[in-house]
């Protein structure tokens, strides 16, 4: 049998899924690539290979270092993947989060449908 393990349960066992189940569904929409290829939940990697996960908004990039089987403390999950993700993908996301953020004093209620649209237009605007 080869030495490697199940790419579903390190994606577990990494803490990058908080059950196996929401792993392997990963895996099987897709949503999961290895070394540029989508898998399967069974399919064996091994350390060197890169993992490609779409999360939307967000598309990360691994690179394995080590392989586990069990679930590990979060501080440990470093001496097994190493991020590869470029930080202009963490920038996108945080300024998405930092544009779909309206203040409105305390009292002032909901929006109308006017500044609601105006809302919306200044979003378009400025995102773009």
């Amino acid at each position: 049998m080869t030495e490697g393990v199940r790419i579903d349960k390190w994606l577990w066992a990494v803490r990058l899924f908080k059950t196996r189940n929401q792993a392997s569904e990963a895996c099987k929409s897709g949503k999961v690539r290895l070394n540029g290829n989508i898998v399967k939940p069974s399919h064996e990697i091994k350390p060197g290979n890169e993992i490609t996960l779409s999360q939307p908004p967000l598309t990360r990039q691994f690179k394995v270092l080590q392989l586990l089987e069990n679930r590990v403390g979060a501080p440990l999950v470093a001496l097994y993947l190493q991020d590869l993700t470029p930080g202009s993908e963490y920038e996108r996301v945080k300024k998405m989060r930092e544009l779909s953020f309206e203040y409105r004093d305390p009292g002032a209620g909901r929006p109308t449908k006017h500044q609601r649209r105006e809302i919306e237009g200044l979003k378009k605007y400025l995102g773009e």
